[in-house]
């Protein structure tokens, strides 16, 4: 049996839908298992050994518009594929798996266009991020009977390029701090994080920075005059889940890099600004402290972020003292 499994969301949504391949493998084991994903998680799944190989949908870019769908419509049916689990909801992917004709179809009860599926599981709101996903099998394994751990295959020391080789060929417990984010209200002042950087150096603890080419600014802002390693925008995505499985502490926003050490199982201080852990996207299964405001009306504004406070007051991001992080990095130090 051919089976497609299609997560085409956010990084952090790769990452936290992993379980649900040692899953579908575990119910099929002969099965020759692919995934359907964006061009940037693919490399995050690429060296998964339960996984045949990897179809990538650049929705918003070479394959946007009905030419891409259609390109990409074709290259699913050409793969005779049998079973589709789809853990996206959107409309475009029940539409996709649709045209592709995959015989049986595997979606969720609050999918957009839903009825396209055949078998429609529900996606149980108020667990973690993980089970939701897991839930897509419940029609043949509950998801207490799954493993719900998180699975990345980061690439040997040797495979990384120089920055990254000759930091971690010399360097050990250090701690990683990533103070960027896609969403302007998830971001914590980079004031803070130069703070945090300065307290690790003064204990004797290593510091690098990892972030995204977009977030080269703020890490220039967190490194300036400071003996760290400013690795931001010099990474890709393999080498930064090489250098988060090395690292002693991480310390982040709500983001991938959160998730990233959640499968690592690396030690987190999770901050949380305008979003909450309540909403099934926090730390998982590693040791972790959320440092948030918890006291505030308009907190959480939405699950994801935004580009702009909604209020214009910032309270979430600009009132959370530097002394809360540290204290909760000093209990995962000690």
């Amino acid at each position: 049996m051919n089976i497609l499994l299609v997560q085409t969301s956010w990084l952090g949504d790769t990452v936290l839908s992993t379980p649900v391949i040692a899953g579908i493998k575990s119910i099929h084991p002969g099965a020759e298992l692919w995934m359907l994903t964006t061009a940037l998680s693919a490399d995050l799944l690429r060296a998964d050994p339960l996984l045949a190989g990897i179809i990538t949908y650049d929705k918003r870019g070479r394959d946007s518009g009905f030419s891409g769908f259609a390109r990409t419509c074709r290259r699913i049916r050409g793969l005779n594929f049998q079973r589709a689990y789809s853990l996206h909801k959107s409309y475009r992917t029940a539409l996709l798996l649709w045209y592709s004709r995959i015989p049986e179809r595997i979606g969720f009860e609050n999918a957009r266009l839903a009825f396209l599926y055949h078998i429609r599981n529900p996606r149980p709101a108020s667990e973690h991020d993980v089970i939701r996903n897991l839930s897509i099998l419940s029609a043949q394994a509950p998801a207490e009977a799954l493993n719900p751990q998180l699975r990345l295959f980061p690439p040997d020391v040797e495979d990384a390029r120089p920055p990254v080789r000759e930091f971690l060929s010399h360097i050990r417990d250090f701690a990683i701090l990533v103070p960027g984010s896609a969403w302007a209200t998830k971001m914590w002042p980079w004031e803070g994080y130069r703070q945090v950087a300065v307290r690790l150096l003064e204990r004797g603890v290593p510091v690098a920075l990892l972030g995204a080419s977009a977030e080269i600014p703020v890490a220039e802002k967190v490194a300036r005059g400071l003996d760290v390693v400013n690795l931001a925008g010099k990474t890709n995505i393999a080498e930064a889940m090489l250098m988060v499985s090395r690292a002693r502490l991480m310390v982040c926003n709500d983001s991938m890099a959160m998730h990233l050490a959640s499968a690592f199982q690396i030690p987190t201080v999770a901050i949380f600004c305008s979003t909450s852990p309540a909403f099934g996207f926090g730390p998982w299964q590693n040791r972790a402290i959320v440092v948030q405001r918890e006291d505030l009306p308009c907190k959480p504004c939405g699950p994801h972020g935004f580009k702009r406070c909604p209020n214009d007051t910032q309270t979430c991001m600009q009132d959370l003292p530097a002394s809360r992080v540290w204290e909760a990095v000093d209990k995962l130090l000690a």
